[in-house]
C-alpha cells in the first residue's frame, strides 16, 4: 500500500491564539515577540502584519520600522503549550505515527487508519473541522504520498487551506517551474549557490542533475531526487529522550559587563536545563557555554565530561569556561548539555555510596539559592517551579540585572 501522509500546520499560531482569546485584536497587525523598546525578534505575527513585510525571526526594531502602528505583545508560552497539547491530542488520534515538528505542526502517517486515498482525505478534512470546532483555530492541511508532498500541499492554500498531492507526477507538475526553494532543505544560501550557476527552477535541476550533485554533494543528490518527486522518508515519532542537547539562553536588554552577575544568570539557566533533563530522564556527559558579545561576535565553548548529573555540575563547568573567555560586554549568554543518554554514566565513588555526593550537590544548590536571595531579595528556593518557566525565567534574570 502506498504511504499516505497528512501535514498539519496552524495559521500564525501564537497570534491566532491571542486573537481567539481577545477578539478586539482581530484584523489588526499583531506582532508576537519582543516589544519595540526591547532587544529581540518577532516570534510570529498575524497575516495583517505580514502585509507590511514583517515575518518571523525579524529583528523587532526592523518590524517596528515597517509596522509602527502594529500591536506588539510578549508571547505566553504556557498558554501556547496548553493549546498545542490539545491540538496534538486531536491529530494523533488519526495516525499510526505522528512526527511533531513544533507546537503547531506535525506529520501524520494515516496509511493504516485511512485504508485508501479517499479515507486519507476524509481524515484530513475531519482534522481541519475538529481543530476549528474544538480549539477555535484554523489550520492548513495537506495530504500527500510523501512527507515532502504533504508539506508542500499544506502550504499551497494558506491560510486555512486544504490541498492534495496524490502522486509524484502530480507533485512534479505542480512545482516544475517554481523556484528551487520550493524543495525541502533548499534555503536561501543553497538557492544562491544554484543561482550562481544558472539554476533557478525545479526544471533546471531536472535538466542539470550532475551539476547540482557536483556543486552540493549529498545534499545535491537529495535535491535532484526531490525534483522528480522521490521521497521515501518515514514519519518518525519524536521522543524527548532522543534530544541531542538541552539548553537555555537569554538575551539581555542591555549589554552586561558584570561577570559576577553573569555567573548568577548561569546558575539559574543551569538549574533550568537540569530540571528539563530530569523531566525526561536524561543524563549528560558534556556542557556547552554560548556567548554573543555586544559587537555580535558569537562564541561557544564545550567540555566533555565523564558525567554531568546535577545543576551544580553544569553551573561549575559553565563558569569555568566563562572565566577563560575574553571579558567584553555580553549581549546573550546560554548553557546547554550534550552527549545525552537515559543511563546515568557516573562511576560511583565511596561518597556516592554513602549518598554524600548527592548531599554535597544539594547543599551547594541550596547555598547558591540563598546567596541569590540575599543579593536580589527574591525567594528563589520557594518559587523554583515558576522561575523554571521560560518567560518567568527571562523576566527574573532581567529583574536581577536591573537590581544588581
Amino acid at each position: 500500500m502506498s504511504r499516505m501522509i497528512v501535514h498539519v500546520d496552524m495559521d500564525a499560531f501564537y497570534a491566532s491564539v491571542e486573537v481567539r482569546d481577545n477578539p478586539a485584536l482581530r484584523g489588526k497587525p499583531l506582532i508576537i515577540g519582543s516589544l519595540p523598546s526591547e532587544r529581540g525578534v518577532v516570534a510570529t505575527c498575524s497575516y495583517e502584519a505580514r502585509k507590511y513585510g514583517v515575518h518571523s525571526a525579524m529583528n523587532i526594531k526592523e518590524a517596528y520600522r515597517l509596522c509602527p502602528n502594529g500591536v506588539y505583545m510578549h508571547p505566553n508560552f504556557d498558554k501556547y503549550r496548553a493549546v498545542s497539547d490539545r491540538l496534538h491530542q486531536i491529530w494523533n488520534a488519526y495516525a499510526s505515527a505522528s512526527e511533531t515538528i513544533a507546537l503547531d505542526e506535525a506529520y501524520l502517517d494515516v496509511t493504516e487508519k485511512a485504508g485508501d486515498w479517499n479515507g486519507a482525505c476524509q481524515i484530513a478534512k475531519e482534522i481541519k473541522e475538529r481543530t476549528l470546532r474544538e480549539v477555535g483555530l484554523t489550520c492548513s492541511v495537506g495530504v500527500g504520498y510523501s512527507k515532502t508532498a504533504a508539506k508542500t500541499a499544506s502550504e499551497e492554500k494558506k491560510p486555512d487551506g486544504y490541498f492534495e498531492i496524490p502522486t509524484a507526477e502530480a507533485f512534479v507538475n505542480l512545482i516544475i517551474d517554481r523556484n528551487v526553494r520550493v524543495l525541502y532543505t533548499v534555503g536561501a544560501k543553497t538557492a544562491e549557490k544554484l543561482k550562481d550557476i544558472g539554476i533557478e527552477t525545479v526544471r533546471d535541476i531536472q535538466q542539470r542533475q550532475e551539476e547540482v550533485i557536483r556543486l552540493l554533494g549529498k545534499q545535491g543528490y537529495w535535491i535532484t531526487q526531490l525534483a522528480f518527486g522521490k521521497d521515501d522518508r518515514k514519519v518518525i515519532e519524536y521522543k524527548p529522550e532522543d534530544a541531542k542537547s538541552i539548553g537555555r539562553e537569554i538575551t539581555f536588554q542591555e549589554d552586561v559587563d558584570d561577570y559576577n552577575f553573569l555567573k548568577d544568570a548561569l546558575f539559574l539557566l543551569s538549574l533550568n536545563v537540569q530540571t528539563r533533563a530530569e523531566h525526561i530522564g536524561l543524563y549528560a556527559k558534556g556542557v556547552t557555554l554560548k556567548i554573543t558579545y555586544a559587537d555580535m561576535k558569537n562564541i561557544t565553548r564545550s567540555r566533555s565530561l565523564s558525567s554531568c548529573d546535577s545543576a551544580i555540575d553544569i553551573f561549575q563547568n559553565a563558569v569555568n569556561m566563562l572565566e577563560q573567555v575574553e571579558h567584553n560586554p555580553i549581549r546573550l549568554i546560554g548553557v546547554s548539555i550534550f552527549n545525552l543518554s537515559a543511563e546515568e554514566g557516573k562511576q560511583l565513588t565511596f561518597d556516592d555510596m554513602l549518598n554524600e555526593g548527592n548531599t554535597k550537590a544539594d547543599d551547594l544548590l541550596q547555598a547558591g539559592l540563598a546567596d541569590l536571595q540575599s543579593k536580589y531579595h527574591l525567594d528563589f528556593a520557594g518559587h523554583l517551579e515558576q522561575i523554571n518557566h521560560g518567560t518567568t525565567l527571562h523576566k527574573t534574570i532581567e529583574y536581577m540585572r536591573k537590581h544588581k
